[in-house]
């Protein structure tokens, strides 16, 4: 059985992080599926979806160290032709990558205690967001 679902966000830009495992979790719920795989995937070419412990000090060192990999400050050809000064959040996103694949058992995502699903908005300026979940399994 497979179970699609797009879920809408609005985001701040600057590598803003939203905790979207409770949305994930319900659209596991919905779906009945109880073993198998959910695929999270952020659709635009300025965001990334990862784990982590979404907690303030944590989202702060990762903002933080974003910035030092990847300057929101440096030249970027990209930039330079489309003149939206957006280039280093199309890279912050290439080298996080858009989505990822975490199991599904027993009706859950399978997670430690201190990960959560969340969507990087790395671009430049505040977004409406679409977010695609696809679920893929047993009931």
């Amino acid at each position: 059985m497979i179970c699609s679902k797009t879920i809408h966000i609005t985001t701040k830009g600057f590598s803003d992080i939203i905790d979207l495992t409770n949305e994930v979790e319900n659209v596991i719920d919905e779906s009945g599926i109880v073993k198998g795989i959910a695929n999270i995937f952020a659709i635009g070419s300025t965001a990334s979806i990862t784990t982590m412990e979404f907690e303030p000090a944590l989202v702060e060192d990762l903002k933080e160290k974003l910035e030092q990999l990847v300057s929101s400050k440096e030249r970027s050809r990209h930039s330079e032709t489309w003149g939206d000064d957006n280039g280093f959040s199309h890279m912050r996103a290439s080298l996080m990558g858009p989505g990822i694949t975490m199991p599904v058992s027993e009706g859950k995502l399978v997670r430690g205690t201190w990960q959560q699903v969340v969507y990087v908005d790395h671009d430049n300026r505040p977004r409406d967001r679409v977010v695609f979940i696809q679920i893929m399994g047993e009931q």
